[in-house]
This record gives structure tokens, C-alpha cells and sequence, in this order.
């Protein structure tokens, strides 16, 4: 029991930590975005006065239970997807649930609160709901292909599905990195990372452009407020997750506080960089269409997964 509850304890650390540091790098981001377009932008605390007045509200619209747990289903996904990815590499309480096969359980919790989204979204009532369950669900499945295919491509390299085991493989240097080592794979998956993040070019669901139809304006109070804390805890757990994949991980010397803070800011900056071109892309390309969205991930991201596959079969 003693065990359980320090393990339960280090989890809540690690969440407090990806939450906050997610919530502080959105709002940056949106700031350096206002920069470039000539605005003067939020304050960079502004995801956190979202939050806390969204929590604060009560709302007496009721559209069905599963228009409900759809923003459950989206934060348990969230959630879930951070807590089996090891943030920091050697470290006892950043550790999460890692185990043995990790990487396939972590794919398939990233579709589980996407598809608990289009579930209730599929409630609203609203006309728009279908189109836009239709748009995410068609981009979520074409940018899925080559994120999968370079997933396939490191397992192939470093032998292993455990995503603890890939980052061991890339210790000893950044000529270690799986960027590097695997440069196919690594093109592949962050283009589909641009998919996951769900910024402009790719931004089809919520589609600023237009009049707001997306899950923000139908969803209401504490229900928003998941939505809200989620895309904080999913956006760190993608973050960590592809710095983990391609960009060697964080890696802690010793179990000392010092080698601990040490890791923290390799992660911070690793993972800033990686928020940073999406954020860079996103501010330099208009939104696509939904059909232009999957012609680009069907074309040259799932072509580079295929090459990566090709190449660690002849590799191997």
C-alpha cells in the first residue's frame, strides 16, 4: 500500500508539472504568434484565467449524458497519454507507468479521447456537429498513417516497443538521436505532429477562419474547463512524447535534486523548440481544406514512413 501511494503521489507531481509548464508554453506561443501577425497578444497567464472561470461556471443546458462525457473521454485520453510516457529518462518519479510495449498503449490512448470527442460532439444537436466529427475524424486517421509508419520504422531500429527503450538507445551524444540516426522516420512523424497539434495549416476542426462551430463555443462551464485542461496535459504528453521518439529524451545523471532540475530544463528546451516550428508553421500557412489536409499527409509524410520501413528492412 505504501508503494501505491508514493507511486500515486509521484504521478501527481508529474501532472502538476506538464500541466503548469503546457499552460504557461500556450500562452507564450499565442503571444509570439500575436508578435508575428502585429498584434499585441494575451498576457501569457491568460490559459489559466480561461481555466478558472470556465471551472467557475455553472450552466443549466443539457444536451445527454454522452455530450458530457465526451470532454471526459477527451481528458482521460489526455491524461492517460502522459501517464504511460517516462517524461524524464532515469528518474523514479517522472517515470509515469512505463513499461515493456508502452508505445502502442500511448497510439491508442491518442485516438481514445479523440473519438470520445466525436462521440459527443455527435450529441450537441448542433447541424455543424457531423461535419465537424467528419472533418477530425478524416484527419485524425490520414495524419495517423506516417506517425504509425515511423513509430514502425524505430521499433525495427532499437528492437523494442517500449518507448523507455527507445530514448536508452539514443544516450551517448545527439549523433544518437533517432533524428539522426533515423532521419526518414524522424521527417515523417514530425510532419504528422503538425496533424496532432491541430494549428494552422491543420486546424481543421475548430477553423478560426469561420464562424466558430468547434467543441470551444458548444461546450459550456466545467465541461469546457476539461477541454481546456486537457489540451494543456495532451499538448505536454505529444511534446515529451516525440522529444522521447526522435530527439534522444531527458536523462537524468543521478537520482539529487540538482541532476533532476538539470533534466527539467533539457526537457523545457527540447520540448519549447518542437512547440516552436509548430507554432512557426502555423503562423506562416493559411488553414488547408479538409481534402488538401489528407492529400498532404497521404503524400510525402506516409511516403517517408514507407521509405523509413524499407530502409530498416534492409538495414536489418
Amino acid at each position: 500500500m505504501s508503494r501505491i501511494l508514493i507511486k500515486a503521489a509521484y504521478l501527481a507531481i508529474s501532472l502538476l508539472v506538464i500541466l503548469n509548464y503546457s499552460l504557461v508554453l500556450i500562452g507564450t506561443m499565442a503571444r509570439i504568434r500575436a508578435k508575428v501577425q502585429g498584434r499585441v497578444g494575451q498576457p501569457f497567464y491568460q490559459p489559466y484565467i480561461d481555466i478558472f472561470k470556465s471551472y467557475g461556471k455553472r450552466t443549466n443546458i443539457s444536451h445527454g449524458v454522452m455530450f458530457y462525457l465526451g470532454p471526459v473521454f477527451r481528458l482521460a485520453g489526455g491524461v492517460g497519454t502522459y501517464l504511460f510516457i517516462p517524461a524524464l529518462f532515469g528518474s523514479v518519479v517522472f517515470a509515469n507507468l512505463s513499461f515493456s510495449g508502452d508505445l502502442l498503449l500511448v497510439m491508442y490512448f491518442i485516438f481514445f479521447g479523440q473519438l470520445g470527442m466525436a462521440l459527443g460532439a455527435g450529441e450537441s444537436g448542433h447541424p455543424h456537429a457531423p461535419l465537424g466529427v467528419a472533418r477530425g475524424l478524416a484527419q485524425m486517421t490520414a495524419f495517423e498513417l506516417p506517425f504509425a509508419l515511423s513509430v514502425i520504422a524505430l521499433a525495427a531500429q532499437y528492437g523494442t516497443f517500449s518507448i523507455t527503450g527507445i530514448v536508452a538507445g539514443q544516450q551517448g551524444g545527439w549523433q544518437h538521436w533517432a533524428a539522426f540516426t533515423n532521419p526518414l522516420a524522424m521527417m515523417a512523424g514530425m510532419l504528422a505532429f503538425l496533424g496532432m497539434s491541430m494549428n494552422n495549416p491543420f486546424s481543421v476542426v475548430i477553423a478560426p477562419q469561420e464562424i466558430p462551430i468547434g467543441p470551444p463555443t458548444e461546450v459550456q462551464s466545467g465541461a469546457l474547463g476539461m477541454l481546456q485542461t486537457n489540451r494543456a496535459i495532451f499538448n505536454g504528453a505529444k511534446m515529451v512524447l516525440f522529444m522521447n521518439l526522435f530527439w534522444g529524451g531527458s536523462a537524468v545523471a543521478d537520482p539529487g535534486p540538482v541532476a533532476h532540475l538539470a533534466a527539467i530544463g533539457v526537457m523545457v528546451v527540447k520540448t519549447f523548440l518542437i512547440y516552436l516550428y509548430v507554432t512557426i508553421v502555423g503562423a506562416s500557412f493559411p488553414r488547408f481544406r479538409t481534402e488538401q489536409s489528407i492529400r498532404f499527409f497521404l503524400g510525402v509524410p506516409t511516403a517517408l514512413g514507407v521509405a523509413a520501413v524499407i530502409w530498416q528492412m534492409i538495414q536489418g
